[in-house]
């Protein structure tokens, strides 16, 4: 398990993601704000991209307080310091599709993990 969370971003994408394009908007890998559907089977990337199918399993995985998908469409957007207006911008210009790669990865971490965890003997505290 440690490999797996040491070189998460070497591990595959989770391969049954439905990218769902939007014909009537250009294009586009950058992310401003991602948005979870309500049920969490979605998410909205960006004007042209929703990701879909995301296992429910993926959020039992947590960091903390919520789940490490969570964690990434929370902390993967661009956000401005208001005391210093330094725009801190997670989009990659040399790799354009890195966050919506990240995701598919963190879902496969997420999902491996939660298996591994599932799969341990009781632990026995008497």
């Amino acid at each position: 398990m440690a490999d797996l969370h040491v070189n998460y971003e070497s591990q595959p994408e989770y391969d049954e993601l439905k990218f769902i394009q939007n014909p009537d908007v250009p294009l586009d890998w950058r992310v401003e704000k991602m948005k979870l559907s309500k049920d969490k089977t979605q998410i909205v990337y960006n004007d042209f991209l929703t990701l879909d199918g995301i296992p429910e399993k993926t959020y039992d995985y947590r960091l903390g307080n919520r789940s490490a998908l969570e964690w990434i469409i929370n902390q993967y957007c661009v956000k401005i310091d208001k005391r210093s207006g330094i725009v801190n911008d997670p989009n990659r210009a040399d790799n354009p599709q890195y966050i919506v790669k990240l995701i598919g990865k963190v879902i496969t971490v997420s999902l491996e993990t939660v298996k591994v965890v599932e799969g341990l003997p009781d632990l026995d505290l008497g």
